[in-house]
């Protein structure tokens, strides 16, 4: 046997071709797992961006106890800062803020966030789902304030309102806050006194005229949607919430929550938008 075949310099490269060797019986995919670019497993999901839209009397962060499981489930997620001016200024400005995302998306509003998704979706190709949550899924036509008599309900949000004036409100047009001293009792009833006394003093406005402006042609009548239905809301009356999750068709969930279901029950809010993701 030729002993210059076991030099050092042979001998380390033989090492490295038995080393690759081994990787590649490793790494090579035998002929039944073989799984060509066209095919996924079936556990296999595309998963949508979700898009979050906060309502009136709240902000962004309303949604931190959902936005962090969803990312840790792998969505990319963003929490959209709703203007609160007005049902079509507000839509168009979503509509713009989607615009510069790609794939597809799901759309999750809130309280008044639902009327502004439910605008902004309508002719939007990349929307797949719509997801309510204790939120506005407003007809045609239809104003907040006729939305809230729906199913015979009441809300006594209109008598505890707090009005400012803003620029460019004139006479016609104020801010409203909720009164801090009501704020709980009709927002956040399943809070600590603390946290809703937090939010009460964190709130931010929604311009007055907002409850009078008729909304547009509904995206959920060409939309798949879901509906969280919260028994103990004093915002939008739950029998409003299920006349509206009744005629958009949506797949429903009913809990024992106030108007903030995203903080107090912010894994149920979680599961419901991942069944409208379809990736549970």
């Amino acid at each position: 046997m030729n002993a210059q075949r076991f030099t050092e310099p042979n001998l380390r490269r033989l090492g490295l071709l038995c080393a690759l060797g081994a990787l590649l019986a490793v790494c090579t995919p035998s002929s039944n797992d073989v799984v060509s670019r066209d095919e996924k497993p079936a556990d296999a999901c595309d998963k949508p961006t979700i898009v979050l839209v906060h309502g009136a009397f709240a902000d962004a962060s309303g949604w931190a106890g959902v936005i962090a499981p969803l990312r840790q489930q792998g969505y990319t997620v963003y929490a959209f800062a709703n203007p609160l001016r007005s049902i079509s200024g507000d839509a168009e400005y979503l509509r713009s803020f989607l615009s510069t995302l790609t794939g597809p998306l799901v759309l999750v509003g809130h309280s008044y966030g639902g009327a502004v998704i439910t605008n902004a979706a309508t002719g939007n190709p990349n929307v797949k789902a719509l997801v309510y949550v204790a939120a506005y899924a407003l007809d045609g036509g239809e104003t907040l304030l006729a939305a809230n008599a729906l199913g015979g309900g009441q809300s006594e949000l209109g008598d505890h309102l707090v009005l400012r004036p803003f620029p460019g409100g004139g006479t016609v047009d104020a801010d409203g806050y909720i009164d801090p001293a009501f704020f709980r009792e009709l927002f956040a009833g399943d809070l600590s006194e603390m946290d809703a006394a937090v939010l009460a003093a964190s709130q931010r406005p929604a311009a007055a005229s907002v409850f009078a402006n008729p909304s547009g042609p509904p995206a959920w009548k060409d939309l798949p949607s879901w509906y969280l239905i919260a028994r103990d809301d004093h915002t939008i009356p739950p029998e409003a919430q299920r006349v509206m999750a009744q005629r958009a068709g949506a797949q429903s969930v009913e809990i024992q929550s106030s108007h903030v279901a995203m903080i107090s029950h912010p894994h149920v809010v979680t599961e419901l938008i991942g069944e409208a993701a379809g990736c549970r």
